[in-house]
């Protein structure tokens, strides 16, 4: 059984089944019920500990209480739970077994809580889970493979919680992940093979670490990036091939606000999808000569350094061709100092570099 999901408003619809027959009728004290026992509403009513709901119930809104922590065997009577809802309930520590006997869940909501700790196996049974929320936490650790159970997970929310690294066999058995989401934690580094079990990704987000050294060999499995973002990282420079492994797949990429000094010529080799590019509020000087221009449709470029000569020509034809005119002003040379490069006359006299003709070529 699958429900449709709005992942923005962060809730869901269930598509409910008959209800179980033969199961208590009997609401939990200070919730509200609805559909026969299949949605159990718990949302900010004083609750101390975990309610026993029958097997009836689908979905279990516990939201906003003072649980602390989630006893083994909690949800033992709670086997046709598809989503459960215990954010900002004030979790410490999610214990080996909490969710045992839920292998029917889709849906976990545990975001803006105290977790600094993941006990092995504490998620077992999840074999169906789809949806993990984990941001807003205090986890600084992720034990090798602690998702190893979730076969079906496909988006994992790490945002906001104080991971330092990232090892290998933490992916370990998550194949099928599709979004990754671990903005503004204090990452500062990728350890070589710690995607390798993702290579699937399709979003990934690592905005607000603090990684200084792209990580080239950690990314190397990756196939089918779309968005990746990298901003408010303090790294100064992009090398050579950095996205050649997805280029042909990725459609966005945020460089912004990183101190971002210099991309390698051969930085965008095997990069011919891109549409979204931001490089806004970094130190920049020039663009380099693999980067494709074709499919841009969106660039930021305000707050760099821009020297105005020929290496940035290719940049100047796109400004003139495109509907697109992004806020870019010449720090250099001097006599073009502070004019936009958009209007700045200085690329006039460059010589556009023809394609090379392949040998045998007719012409």
């Amino acid at each position: 059984m699958r429900c449709v999901s709005w992942l923005l408003l962060g809730t869901c619809l269930l598509v409910l089944g008959p209800a179980v027959q033969g199961v208590p009728v009997q609401c939990p004290s200070l919730c509200h019920c609805h559909g026969d026992l299949q949605h159990v509403i718990c949302d900010n009513v004083g609750l101390k500990k975990i309610p026993r709901v029958s097997e009836a119930t689908r979905l279990l809104n516990l939201q906003r209480n003072n649980l602390g922590s989630i006893p083994t065997g909690a949800f033992s009577e709670s086997k046709g739970l598809i989503s459960l809802h215990m954010q900002h309930c004030q979790l410490r520590e999610i214990g080996s077994q909490a969710f045992k006997g839920l292998k029917k869940l889709i849906y976990l909501y545990l975001s803006n809580n105290e977790i600094s700790s993941i006990k092995s196996g504490a998620f077992e049974d999840l074999t169906e889970l789809t949806y993990l929320y984990l941001d807003g936490n205090k986890i600084s650790d992720l034990g090798k493979g602690i998702f190893s159970p979730m076969i079906n997970l496909f988006i994992l929310q790490l945002n906001h919680n104080k991971l330092r690294e990232l090892r290998p066999g933490t992916f370990t058995g998550a194949k099928d992940l599709r979004w990754l989401h671990m903005s503004g934690n204090k990452l500062t580094i990728l350890h070589p093979g710690s995607l390798d079990d993702v290579e699937n990704l399709a979003i990934l987000h690592l905005d607000g670490n603090k990684i200084s050294t792209y990580p080239s060999a950690a990314m190397s499995k990756l196939r089918v990036v779309e968005e990746l973002t990298l901003g408010r990282n303090p790294m100064k420079t992009i090398p050579d091939n950095a996205f050649q492994s997805f280029g042909r797949y990725m459609e966005k990429l945020h460089l912004d606000n990183m101190g971002l000094e210099k991309f390698s010529d051969d930085a965008f080799t095997g990069v011919t999808a891109i549409k979204s590019l931001h490089l806004d509020n970094n130190k920049l000087k020039s663009l380099p000569r693999s980067l494709e221009y074709g499919t841009l449709t969106n660039l930021t470029l305000s707050n760099n350094p821009w020297n105005c000569t020929c290496q940035l020509a290719p940049l100047r034809r796109w400004m003139d061709s495109s509907h697109n005119r992004p806020d870019a002003v010449c720090a250099s040379p001097p006599t073009q100092k502070d004019k936009p490069v958009r209007d700045s006359t200085n690329f006039s006299s460059c010589r556009l570099k023809g394609k090379r003709i392949k040998k045998g070529t007719r012409h």
